[in-house]
């Protein structure tokens, strides 16, 4: 194991104890002015850090008044919070292997305090890794903390255990559809990746990316899996049940949809482009079929791409006792005895809506499920998305097809608002076209993207993005800022490498 003082930086001596300060984690004291009336003041900052450095030394007298800072702060925060109209204030963080090291985590969380946040979002599944300990990791996942001596170290029970003792509610924030690439080479688990209608996979377009500008997916990580197979459900309810288990306050689901396409990739146009040609998501699709000349052309089109007037001349001797073709939404605005010429654009068009419905019905599906999972267990569920990823693009559809507007408004909503227009009129324009369609009682936290007193041509500080929120939103009461380690660059690097 490192030693302490390999992970931090001496500074100054307070009260007898020399003050080591890690990275640029306390580097912003001007923050107490920016925006946020929460965070703590750079003097007790410094103090607590002192504490906590003779506590981790062995000082008993010192342990017991870093317990008794950090509840006064945490009823400080929750009474500050509670005053303020953002009464919810949250940032994402991922945490790694050398946050299990004495004080690590501890710095870590008291810094989230210090910024005034007094909710988590912690990383518990994302890149095909889990932040499970390997001695009680019963997923096909493989552990986060991999290293001998730490298979008992369970991070993220350590981080919502050390959160609350500090006021903060934590949540585990964990990937869905996107299983990662370890998973999509699992020979056992070939057959559960979203496929689409030229017979690739997420996993197959992934490496074509690589290869070629233009190609569907932009990073070999983001493997999407088949939200109706049942190995998928029956893998995924596993990893979220040994998450509950560590009873968090709450659970983010992220990566509701399908692969972002890039350039002509981006949109979804034709039946073919749709992730819905696995073998769970085509026999789900048949049965949504209410007879069997319904069904017939549903499996024409699907194969095809299409459907001709001979198919619709076939479908009607092939079962002439059927009246018209059947399937669940279908409401037909031309009678069947119309001639086959009137009949064949409508026909093309609602088997067009049906497909674009079921690809889009699958993410819910698998959402709501999970969501009822963690409600079952007392756990309030949430689930992050794209403001822009649900809408229609010419003839065709964000590739996305992330129908966030179907998620259940019993869930918490998290639109993440990462406009790029240099200002924050893009950012509000996205929160306003959630906050018009979420059903009335929905909680909504937009997620902004940013840094502190830190614009860039792209976007506005996240203090100019909150106070634009404020003022057009005077009922918004949450919001989260992602994310912890975009603060602090440097800082993130050293935890992930173990560098002091």
């Amino acid at each position: 194991m490192m030693a302490w003082k390999s992970f931090w930086r001496p500074c100054v001596a307070i009260a007898g104890f020399p003050l080591l300060i890690y990275g640029l984690a306390f580097a912003h004291p001007a923050l107490a002015g920016a925006g946020d009336e929460c965070q703590v003041v750079p003097h007790e900052r410094s103090q607590k850090l002192a504490i906590l450095q003779a506590a981790i030394a062995g000082d008993g007298n010192a342990a017991r008044s870093y317990q008794t800072l950090l509840a006064q702060q945490a009823q400080r925060l929750h009474q500050c919070r509670q005053q303020s109209q953002i009464t919810t204030q949250a940032t994402w963080l991922r945490l790694y292997p050398c946050d299990r090291h004495p004080g690590m985590l501890d710095a870590l969380l008291d810094e989230i305090v210090n910024r005034g946040y007094n909710q988590v979002y912690i990383d518990a599944f994302s890149n095909g890794q889990v932040l499970l300990p390997a001695a009680d990791n019963p997923t096909v996942w493989a552990s986060v903390l991999q290293e001998p001596g730490a298979e008992n170290t369970d991070l993220l029970a350590m981080a919502i255990q050390k959160g609350r003792q500090r006021g903060l509610k934590v949540y585990a924030w964990v990937f869905s559809l996107n299983f990662g690439y370890a998973y999509a080479i699992r020979p056992e688990r070939q057959g559960v990746l979203a496929r689409n209608g030229s017979g690739e996979t997420t996993a197959s377009t992934a490496v074509k990316a690589r290869l070629e500008t233009g190609r569907d997916i932009t990073t070999t990580d983001e493997i999407f899996v088949d939200p109706y197979h049942p190995q998928v459900l029956s893998d995924y309810r596993q990893l979220i049940q040994a998450i509950l288990k560590r009873r968090p306050d709450g659970i983010l689901f992220d990566y509701i949809r399908y692969p972002k396409g890039v350039g002509g990739a981006s949109v979804a146009s034709k039946v073919k482009d749709l992730w819905i040609y696995g073998e769970a998501a085509q026999q789900a699709l048949y049965e949504r079929a209410l007879n069997q000349k319904g069904q017939e052309l549903i499996r024409r089109y699907v194969t095809q791409g299409y459907v001709t007037a001979e198919d619709l001349i076939a479908v009607d001797k092939l079962y002439p006792l059927e009246k018209e073709p059947l399937w669940q939404g279908r409401i037909s605005s031309m009678p069947w005895t119309e001639s086959v010429a009137k009949r064949l654009p409508l026909i093309q068009q609602e088997l067009w809506k049906l497909t674009v419905a079921h690809a889009m019905q699958g993410p819910v599906d698998f959402l709501t499920t999970f969501a009822n999972l963690a409600h079952e267990q007392g756990v309030p569920a949430g689930a992050v998305f794209f403001p822009e990823a649900n809408q229609t693009v010419g003839r065709g559809f964000d590739s996305r097809l992330q129908a966030w507007d179907r998620f259940p408004p019993t869930i918490e909503w998290h639109p993440m608002a990462y406009g790029v227009c240099g200002h924050a009129g893009c950012i509000v324009e996205q929160v306003q076209r959630v906050m018009e369609q979420a059903p009335a009682g929905t909680r909504v936290f937009p997620v902004l993207a940013g840094m502190w007193q830190q614009a860039t041509a792209e976007r506005p500080a996240l203090e100019a993005q909150m106070f634009a929120l404020r003022s057009q939103f005077p009922t918004l009461q949450g919001v989260s800022h992602f994310s912890f380690g975009w603060q602090e660059p440097n800082w993130e690097r050293d935890r992930k490498f173990c560098r002091g």
